[in-house]
């Protein structure tokens, strides 16, 4: 296997600085004591700031786990904007994906991590719980609607085991922890505008009031609109709003509230197969739009229309042009709107004699719809203005609050910590038809269906409790980390008047429930700046709702059948390690194993003439077996000067099925092939140079052969994306305390490939399943930041 940026060269160069290298303690990396690894979300709830962030390890020096994290130096090095999520790429065991430069096109966001995809990880802003951050949430919204990327202060990436506290029950494969920045303490007012490729439009604006008697706020907006990179360029746009308030007293005492708010329009672009690229598609193959007969005669060619008796095969109108041969091939639009409204209030009090109190609250309403041109389902069949196109939307509700607190005592070489976390949310999804005559604008909330689907409501609540305790030994050389988590989660599904539905889902109640879930962490320091450490646990996912899926959006027949039989998915992980600080230097190396039991796919396990004849013969959710992974992580930071930095993460991972499972009668032999989406070596590299008011770095990211089908008969072979910035600041001017100008360029080498890999299957030798986006072309950003 051949590696870009020489890296055979690199991994002797790593190595031989290790072996050679004196150990001392970086005065960069000089702080008081890092906070425990089973740090948590109360904790996090106080908020970290920007300072605070700054002050730990970037390699997780003094954790018991493996912790990497982004801090703001990282963050100004991608274009202003950046999803907080897309940032994290450069980091080592993780794979970001979205087929755009800004990371914010949700459709085409996907995660792999250790061999875990993006709904089996948990995610957390200042301890709120974002959910298991899927497309179609039922739990939670993604960090780029969340967060304004400027407000971002800094993220932390658990690899495998995230903090006991961490609000999530879905962090089987680990948690990615997002920190908002704290007011200024000087009043102040910043104004930055982006301008781009691809009509790339971007203002952002945020106003400090300074600090007042330890109270301080800031008050920030952005606006944020891009058209599609290809054919027909419909518009991304976004705008949003982040308040964020801090009232410090007392030793250590403070109080803080965040509010966000936040609309998202987004077209989607078509998916690809790889038998539409071999037809002469090309990479910026997208949608019918503007043609609108074009797509009208490919909608008469849909093999099963709705009603039935509209057409048939054959019919005269019916045709394709160009590379399109099928009805999947294209169709006339899609898109995706999305209304959220957050807000939390936490405070952190230091009561005396050893002990702290972290408490959150926090309050998330989200609405949403997907909209798909559905060729083949007509509007107003049967009348003279019959066509063959109706927009099939998915309509989506979230309306949930929650609360966390922990209590943590120091006594002696102990810190003993405990802590809670409750959230209840009520969640709705349905799927409805709105007729159409023609061509019109769905940029907008679709009210009054015509055809009603299904419309399911959810009342979830999640009950999580977690005891702990840190010691310390040895005269503070060592440290042991031992707990145990408890977690109930209650799912019940409501469907709506199921007569008055066409294709009903179910109504009924699935429970995930472990009452002890343990942690176990060992940390030991060999010599300053030298340290080992190594780590266990268990975890447990709740079953997913109906927005993502999972096994209640079933019809009502099927779940009877399932709901006794089904298990949660759960995860064992044991990782170990080794770090090391030194004057020019830093470096961690990891290895782990994961042991991924009770995996759930929807399956029909009868031959298709069998197939809704007998009840167990219907499509419905199955444990399929357990998934292996293996794998190991090397970073290394070179800082020969104050100027220059050379940061690189290798990882190799090897992560396969180990069961066989029956799908339409047939046994599928997945038994020893590697997991979908999971690359085996992924190798990222960045130089960075800071001189005075200049900035530049360039960064590469080699992402290794990923598999789309279950069988591994078809994927992608590796790829490597460049990106570059650069920045210089100019001298304060009149009222003008700092400005500067940047240049940001993603992907500079225009390579094309696929970005994200969505729609898996169990083969696909001919290439005919539309599996994945293609990733964004060459895209440059220019932008001037002001501050007042």
């Amino acid at each position: 296997m051949k590696y870009p940026l020489a890296t055979p060269a690199l991994v002797l160069a790593i190595w031989t600085a290790l072996a050679t290298a004196p150990v001392h303690a970086d005065p960069r990396e000089a702080a008081p004591a890092p906070e425990t690894a089973l740090d948590s979300a109360a904790g996090e709830a106080a908020g970290r700031d920007a300072t605070t962030l700054d002050a730990v390890s970037v390699i997780g020096m003094g954790e018991t786990r493996q912790v990497q994290r982004i801090k703001l130096a990282d963050i100004e090095k991608r274009a202003p904007g950046t999803s907080p999520q897309k940032i994290l790429n450069k980091l080592p065991g993780i794979s970001v994906q979205s087929n755009d430069a800004y990371g914010a096109n949700e459709e085409s966001q996907t995660i792999s991590l250790r061999g875990f995809n993006q709904r089996l990880l948990g995610y957390t802003l200042d301890g709120i719980p974002l959910g298991d951050n899927s497309y179609g949430n039922y739990n939670g919204l993604g960090i780029s609607r969340a967060l304004i990327g400027e407000n971002l202060a800094g993220a932390e990436l658990a690899a495998g085991i995230g903090s006991l506290g961490t609000a999530s029950t879905s962090n089987l494969g680990g948690t990615l922890q997002y920190f908002s920045s704290d007011p200024q303490s000087e009043f102040g007012l910043r104004l930055a505008q982006t301008f781009g490729s691809d009509s790339t439009r971007r203002t952002y604006a945020r106003l400090d009031s300074g600090d007042h008697g330890g109270f301080s706020m800031y008050l920030s907006g952005s606006l944020l609109s891009a058209d599609m990179w290809s054919k027909p360029g419909d518009n991304q746009d976004q705008n949003q709003v982040n308040l964020k308030a801090l009232y410090q007293f007392g030793d250590g005492n403070r109080i803080s509230a965040f509010v966000s708010s936040a609309e998202t329009s987004q077209a989607n672009f078509a998916y690809l197969s790889k038998g539409l690229l071999s037809r002469g598609s090309g990479w910026d193959w997208n949608l019918y739009k503007p043609d609108w007969q074009r797509a009208l005669a490919a909608a008469y060619c849909a093999p099963k229309p709705w009603p039935a008796n509209q057409h048939r095969a054959g019919d005269p109108r019916c045709g394709f042009s160009g590379p399109a041969a099928t009805i999947d091939d294209a169709y006339y639009a899609s898109r995706a709107l999305r209304t959220d409204h957050l807000a939390a209030l936490a405070g952190e009090f230091n009561l005396g004699e050893g002990l702290t109190l972290k408490s959150q609250a926090y309050y998330h309403d989200d609405r949403g719809q997907g909209h798909w041109w559905s060729p083949g389902n007509y509007s107003y069949p049967n009348t003279p203005k019959a066509i063959p196109i109706s927009i099939r939307s998915t309509n989506y509700g979230i309306n949930r609050y929650g609360a966390m607190s922990s209590l943590a005592w120091e006594i002696g070489n102990h810190r003993i910590e405990g802590g809670f976390w409750y959230e209840s949310n009520h969640h709705d999804v349905q799927r409805n038809f709105y007729f159409i005559e023609g061509p019109v604008n769905d940029d907008r909330f679709l009210n009054d269906p015509d055809r009603r689907l299904f419309f399911q409501k959810y009342r979830i609540n999640t009950r999580q409790a977690y005891l702990q305790d840190t010691i310390s030994l040895l005269d503070g050389r060592m440290t042991v980390d031992v707990g145990a988590k408890s977690t109930q989660v209650d799912m019940r599904a409501r469907q709506v008047d199921p007569r008055a539905m066409e294709v009903p889902n179910a109504s009924g109640r699935l429970e995930t429930k472990d009452n002890f879930l343990p942690q176990l962490g060992v940390g030991y320091k060999l010599s300053e700046g030298q340290e080992l450490f190594a780590a266990y646990t268990e975890n447990v996912a709740a079953f997913v709702g109906g927005g993502a899926g999972g096994p209640l959006a079933i019809g009502q027949a099927a779940f009877d059948v399932q709901k006794a039989s089904l298990k949660p998915e759960s995860s064992k992980t044991l990782e170990a390690g080794y770090r090391r600080v030194g004057e020019t230097y830093q470096a961690s190396f990891s290895i782990y194993k994961v042991k991924f039991d009770n995996r759930l796919l929807s399956l029909n396990p009868c031959s298709s003439i069998e197939a809704g004849t007998r009840p167990e013969c219907v499509t419905q959710f199955f444990n399929v077996g357990s998934v292996d992974s293996i794998g190991s992580e090397l970073v290394f930071i070179w800082k020969p000067n104050a100027q220059f930095e050379w940061y690189n993460a290798l990882s190799w991972n090897k992560s396969t099925y180990q069961d066989n499972y029956i799908d339409s009668g047939k046994v599928v032999q997945t038994r020893d092939k590697r997991v979908v989406d999971v690359p085996d070596k992924m190798l990222s590299s960045e130089l960075s140079y800071r001189n005075g008011p200049w900035l530049a770095s360039v960064s590469g990211k080699y992402t290794g052969k990923r598999y789309y089908t279950y069988t591994n008969d078809n994927g992608f072979g590796g790829s490597t994306q460049f990106d570059a910035a650069l920045r210089y600041t100019f001298e304060p001017v009149g009222p003008l305390r700092q400005w500067s100008i940047a240049l940001n360029g993603s992907n500079l080498t225009d390579k094309r490939t696929a970005s994200n890999l969505t729609a898996f299957s169990a083969s696909d030798p001919q290439g005919k399943t539309f599996a994945f986006h293609a990733n964004a072309p060459r895209q440059v950003f220019l932008t001037i930041d002001a501050q007042f």
